[in-house]
């Protein structure tokens, strides 16, 4: 059965006071809408348009590329009937499933049981919701046989009708080629001057055909989102989700409710989070790998045995097995650690590998270098790589010694088996297995006294 999707995404939302569209604000660090998208493509539909509206060169340049979507323009906000008139144009043939931009969070197989509804084209599915307190939703309406016959909008609803505790979720999947005939038939004469999308109801009871209600598992796959409030809630909600499927796979979390996963995280067994730690992008953990409370990692690959302790920050970075991390260190993006490295507080890596059991331990910068095997960087080490124009590249050959407070001016090379003594500044090559050090002369001034605070007058 050809499937069609439609997602209405056009709405300014006031209430979230900002200038973006309310589809582009953000949940787990993607635009809502995005998270729509995902769910729609993972039922494989033959044709995907977004109805766009306000804000449309924003949500348009927010998802350039994706060559899989059909634009269609709402130019003027009329309601929910003629935005997926909009789109019309664009479907043909099977079921048309309509969604929304600002209801993030509806599971793949809620979906599936909407479409299943519809019995191959011969009736509509429909997705309502049992609310304790349905104010402000679209009622459902009954017959005496209980078969759905009517929705009916809150600011038209008799008071009877706002007693029925069954809303309507907005989404439906319906026969496409009756749609576009019933969207012809809407009227705006409501309280609200709308085309309602859910009159098409009636005219399909009208029509003989049935209406098929099915239920979410959990209340807020149907939520939609109206305010920073609802926006955060629904934030916490999917937080929870994933802490919960990380638990079940094997992950130790030291408290669920303070691990926030804004992209794809992958892990070995036996990994360990501790609180309050972020993870953003494609985020890979090999086994044993352990991660320090605090800790935010974005694009890295973490091999087995790693431990990063707290406080850490690492950007499109790749950590060897056996290393260890922190705390208070900072992996910038190119940095590229080999097996068994230390990199220690307050350590800084960028645009550089470093080799094969090295260390960098204490207060330190590495930038475009290449660090070689055995290598011990002490403490208050510069890379001066930055000449205010160019950049320059720093070589360190195996098991060398970079003495404590060596500024290397780049471009240099750090002959292997090399020594630096403490307090240098390196301008050039540093030959092999020798001693290369650059001080002043120490001299002691005698006769010097410390000055003294003057009296004022």
């Amino acid at each position: 059965m050809s499937l069609q999707v439609i997602v209405l995404a056009a709405g300014q939302g006031k209430r979230m006071y900002s200038k973006r569209p309310k589809v582009l604000h953000k949940i787990a660090g993607q635009p809502l809408l995005g998270h729509v998208l995902d769910t729609a493509r993972s039922l494989s539909p033959d044709k995907l348009v977004v109805v766009y509206g306000h804000g449309g060169d924003q949500v348009r340049a927010e998802f350039a590329g994706q060559d899989d979507l059909v634009w269609a323009h709402q130019a003027e906000q009329l309601g929910t009937g003629h935005a997926v008139k909009q789109a019309m144009s664009h479907v043909q043939g099977g079921v048309t499933l309509i969604l929304y931009g600002d209801v993030p969070l509806t599971r793949k197989a809620t979906l599936e049981r909407l479409l299943d509804a519809t019995g191959h084209c011969t009736a509509v599915g429909l997705l309502t919701d049992f609310l304790a307190d349905p104010t402000g939703y679209g009622r459902i309406v009954r017959n005496a046989a209980h078969k759905v016959v009517r929705i009916v909008e809150h600011k038209d609803a008799s008071e009877a009708e706002r007693a029925v505790k069954e809303i309507n979720t907005g989404m439906m999947a319906v026969p496409t080629a009756r749609l576009d005939g019933w969207l012809a038939e809407l009227r705006n004469d409501n309280a609200q001057a709308e085309y309602y999308l859910t009159d098409i109801i009636a005219l399909a009871v009208r029509d003989g055909l049935a209406v098929n209600a099915v239920q979410p598992d959990e209340h807020w796959e149907a939520e939609g989102i109206n305010n920073k409030l609802q926006l955060a809630q629904l934030e916490r909600i999917h937080q929870q989700n994933v802490a919960c499927k990380l638990l079940e796979a094997g992950v130790t979390l030291a408290d669920p409710a303070r691990i926030d996963v804004r992209g794809m995280l992958h892990h070995g067994q036996d990994v360990c989070i501790d609180v309050n730690c972020v993870f953003e992008g494609r985020v890979e953990l090999g086994n044993n790998v352990s991660i320090g409370a605090n800790c935010v990692l974005k694009n890295v690959k973490v091999a087995d045995n790693v431990v990063i302790h707290p406080f850490c920050h690492l950007e499109e970075a790749e950590v060897g097995a056996g290393s260890l991390i922190g705390p208070y260190a900072r992996l910038r993006p190119g940095a590229q650690l080999a097996e068994n490295v230390h990199i220690g507080n307050f350590v800084e890596i960028k645009k550089a590998e470093v080799g094969v059991g090295s260390k960098v331990n204490h207060l330190t910068y590495v930038g475009d270098a290449t660090i070689g095997r055995g290598v011990n960087v002490g403490a208050g080490t510069i890379t001066c790589n930055y000449d205010g124009v160019n950049k320059f590249r720093t070589v360190i050959g195996d098991n060398a010694f970079i003495g404590s407070n060596t500024s290397l001016v780049a471009p240099v090379e750090v002959g292997a088996g090399a020594t630096t003594g403490a307090g240098s500044v390196i301008t050039k090559n540093a030959p092999p297995d020798k001693l290369t050090l650059s001080r002043a002369k120490q001299l002691t001034v005698e006769g010097w006294a410390r000055p003294v605070k003057l009296q004022k007058k």
